[in-house]
């Protein structure tokens, strides 16, 4: 059989199982979360919250492929698609449903009313082609800019949901840089192969001159600023890679069952939105993923994170509410929010809150969770400049395994690169800097109840980095045991209190206390079960 006949029947063998199953999803009877489901994760809730409850529907069902979409993965079915939900919302919303295929496709924007339904065996796998993505005024990493256009995107919308099981892939290995370190030898030759272009000293790909050029432009992170015109903005479009799904100002949103993966940049963004379900949701990224965050909840009230996978390129679970200035006048916090019963496999970390807090987080609550070789189990993070407050944040039950630094980290020296990755000069530079007074830019973490954490393998126990005008406060680490090799660190911090622990560290002192006030030890043993200090 030659090559071209085989594709032909790969085609034609594609073609047919969409039909088939066209017919089959057409009335899809799949099962969003019940309300008895979702009262369930309210059990010992420490703090006042709404109760969220099941979206829905009005019962009416099309198939994209009514609209003239084709899954055979080679033509574009923005427009099928995008027609299909317009049309939908237009007679008073339903269920859009992508069958079972691969559907290409370019930018898609969800409307009031709308559940977007990928059945199983659906791939829906946006393209690469950067200039269908058009530049749009948007937010990332917390300050008002301009990026492309999100795979998919709401502005406004209410009572909108993508269910099923199909997987939704963001085309993100053509947007992001690569760094060679973070790759295989035979990787690398594969992606500087594919085009692009590669710094000077052979360290980073990136997908064009233009994304290359940009990166020289940002001060803090990944924004470029200076840019005056739209010509100079369309010069670098390669590197304003989206975050794949972002949801603003949107009213009642559930995510439920697919697969997130490959994202050019984060991968799901709610911002400034209230009553956001992600359930049972698998999020993914490669490890070598920039920016490659797993979910960041951004200025959001209400919300539920449960029964989630994620292993991503970057922070997992990130809490965030917008940053310095730009976050601080728009004053919007993320609070009372549950995360629940999710499991994380590789990220920079576990649960995160920061850098990004500006605009206050209050009332999380994080419990009956599993972190698998991440960087950080729970990581606080922070720098001077922020401003916000961080607290009345609550975890439990949280078990980890093979953390390659620290299972509980507050960072107040924060310098944007994932845990063991800056050098002591790069550290110390921050610390060493002359101390500032307290103003509005200076963040704060305090109430933070942690309780019932279990760590087996870890390189230290935990680290406590606070600001020595802005100390850490009130921080409770109770009924917990962790392994690892060496101890717990505490610097600057105000109101601790350490209480039935086993710290079984390999080297050093299981404790070490520099400009701690306000100190409670009670019951803290070392790995001959001998109480330490």
């Amino acid at each position: 059989m030659t090559k071209t006949r085989t594709i032909l029947l790969s085609a034609a063998l594609i073609l047919s199982v969409t039909g088939l199953s066209a017919k089959k999803n057409k009335a899809c009877d799949y099962q969003l979360i019940n309300n008895q489901t979702i009262a369930s994760y309210y059990d010992g809730v420490p703090f006042d919250m709404a109760r969220l409850k099941a979206p829905v529907f009005p019962n009416r069902v099309v198939s994209i492929v009514d609209y003239g979409a084709k899954g055979d993965g080679l033509n574009l079915c923005t427009q099928a698609i995008q027609q299909a939900i317009d049309e939908t919302s237009g007679k008073g919303g339903g269920t859009v449903v992508i069958p079972a295929g691969i559907w290409a496709t370019g930018p898609i924007v969800l409307k009031d009313n709308i559940r977007l339904h990928a059945a199983s065996g659906a791939l829906i796998q946006f393209s690469a082609d950067f200039s269908l993505y058009p530049i749009i005024d948007a937010s990332f990493e917390g300050v008002d800019t301009k990026r492309c256009q999100s795979p998919i995107s709401a502005y406004g919308a209410k009572n909108i949901a993508i269910t099923g099981s199909g997987v939704f892939n963001g085309a993100g290995d053509a947007w992001r840089p690569l760094k060679k370190a973070k790759v295989t030898a035979s990787q690398w030759k594969q992606k500087v192969a594919s085009g692009g272009v590669v710094t000077a000293d052979g360290k980073v790909w990136y997908p064009t001159e233009g994304a290359m050029k940009a990166q020289a432009m940002c001060v803090d992170q990944n924004v470029p600023e200076g840019l005056q015109t739209g010509a100079e903005w369309e010069e670098i479009h390669a590197f304003l890679r989206p975050v794949m799904v972002n949801l603003v100002k949107c009213e009642g949103v559930l995510l439920e069952g697919v697969t997130f993966e490959n994202s050019p940049a984060w991968n799901l963004h709610p911002l400034m939105s209230n009553g956001v379900i992600l359930y049972r949701l698998n999020v993914r990224n490669p490890w070598y993923a920039q920016n490659g965050d797993g979910v960041d909840l951004e200025s959001c009230k209400n919300s539920i994170i449960a029964e989630c996978s994620f292993d991503v390129g970057d922070d997992a679970i990130c809490m965030k509410s917008g940053k310095n200035e730009d976050g601080r006048r728009r004053a919007v916090p993320t609070e009372n929010v549950i995360v629940s019963r999710c499991t994380v496999y590789h990220g920079h970390g576990g649960f995160v809150v920061g850098s990004e807090m500006s605009g206050d987080i209050r009332n999380i609550l994080v419990d009956n969770c599993l972190f698998i070789g991440t960087d950080v189990g729970l990581r606080f993070k922070s720098t001077r400049g922020r401003g916000g407050i961080v607290e009345n944040i609550h975890i439990s039950n949280v078990n980890m395994t093979n953390i390659a630094t620290d299972p509980l980290l507050f960072d107040l020296f924060y310098g944007g690169k994932g845990a063991g990755e800056e050098t002591d000069d790069e550290i110390a530079a921050r610390v060493n800097a002359p101390i500032p007074p307290v103003t509005i830019e200076t963040p704060q973490f305090q109430n933070i109840f942690i309780d019932h954490v279990s760590c087996s393998a870890a390189q230290r126990a935990m680290y406590f980095n606070g600001l020595p005008e802005m100390k850490i406060r009130n921080v409770h680490v109770t009924n917990s045991i962790i392994r690892s090799q060496q101890g717990a660190v505490f610097n600057q911090t105000k109101g601790l209190t350490l209480k039935n622990l086993q710290i079984i560290n390999q080297t050093g002192n299981p404790l070490r206390f520099t400009k701690v006030e306000d100190l409670h030890v009670d019951n803290v043993t070392d790995a001959q079960g001998r109480a330490v200090r």
